[in-house]
């Protein structure tokens, strides 16, 4: 059975606790994004993904059926996380059910997107080292896709907190 999306929040707040990485470099990048991209390709659909540190682009891919516009989704879903240091998911819900954060009250629609699929890459001494951006399925399946892939990226069970 699905919960209704407002009863996500929780969930995606306890992803980012969860969903911490002992390090992070250009080889787990690597390993991250093509998994993404393999898992994409098992449930059949075709995603942009992209994982950046900073203004470093470690990994890109723009699936068959993904396009320019899944581009620029990915571009503002990383601007957002980024700013926040939070899922893009857990931002929407913020936004959607209770009360719009400070931290994004003002910011600009067309450079921030407050929709799932933008995950920040945290270390467990609470760095934001990375983000990993998915682009091209609704905002929720996105999100559920880069946690679950996190998820057992790290060997890690999501049990009661998965999507």
């Amino acid at each position: 059975m699905t919960l209704p999306i407002a009863e996500d929040l929780p969930k995606a707040i306890k992803h980012l606790e969860l969903l911490v990485f002992p390090s992070f470099d250009e080889e787990d990048a690597w390993s991250l994004g093509c998994t993404l991209r393999d898992e994409a390709i098992q449930i059949g659909k075709g995603v942009a993904i992209e994982i950046t540190r900073g203004s470093e682009q470690l990994f890109f891919t723009l699936m068959p059926g993904a396009d320019q516009v899944n581009v620029d989704w990915i571009r503002r879903k990383r601007n957002l996380v980024n700013l926040t240091k939070k899922s893009s998911y857990e931002t929407g819900l913020q936004i959607k059910f209770f009360e719009t954060p400070v931290e994004v009250v003002d910011l600009n629609y067309d450079d921030y997107a407050w929709h799932g699929g933008g995950f920040p890459i945290v270390l467990s001494n609470g760095d934001h080292v990375a983000t990993v951006v998915v682009s091209g399925l609704p905002q929720r399946a996105d999100h559920k896709l880069v946690t679950d892939v996190i998820a057992k990226f790290l060997s890690i069970d999501l049990g009661e907190n998965a999507l």
